[in-house]
């Protein structure tokens, strides 16, 4: 059984991912540039196992989908951490009312929205409209996205 349906593997294919791609290297150095970056208030992120693993198999794709989707409107995305370097305290905020830590991942539609990843391997989506769970490991949070299944909005109590 393959990690993901047909479609989200060919527009992971479209986008440069194949089964075994590991860039570590890259995914190293993000996780220095993210744990070293301080806001100018004195905050800086967490990075841990997860988001290094995710950053290594994904880091640098940009998933071009666009159109309808399964229930929402597809959007595309990228997976670059550094999309998301300057929401140090917005991620801290999210992270708290969830209770847990986030790290950024990446961002969708240059900039409408930021994808940020928890160390249990969950991934959520912060737009301007609020906070989304889009899945519990990233395989099920790109599913979601190529797909445009419906995400679940995070509700002010950080449960969905």
């Amino acid at each position: 059984m393959s990690r993901f349906p047909t479609e989200v593997v060919y527009e992971l294919g479209r986008a440069g991912w194949r089964v075994g791609r590991k860039r570590l290297e890259q995914a190293e150095s993000w996780a220095k540039e993210v744990a070293d970056h301080t806001s100018p208030d004195g905050h800086r992120h967490t990075v841990f196992p997860v988001a290094l693993d995710a950053w290594s198999e994904f880091g640098g794709l940009r998933v071009a989908v666009d159109g309808p989707g399964a229930a929402v409107a597809l959007r595309p995305f990228t997976i670059d951490p550094r999309v998301g370097l300057h929401l140090v305290r917005t991620l801290g905020d999210v992270g708290r009312a969830l209770g847990t830590h986030l790290c950024p991942l990446g961002g969708e539609d240059g900039g409408a929205g930021y994808l940020a990843i928890d160390p249990s391997s969950r991934v959520f989506a912060i737009d301007h409209t609020g906070e989304w769970f889009l899945g519990d490991s990233m395989d099920g949070a790109l599913i979601t996205l190529i797909l445009g299944t419906a995400p679940a909005r995070v509700r002010d109590d950080g449960t969905w």
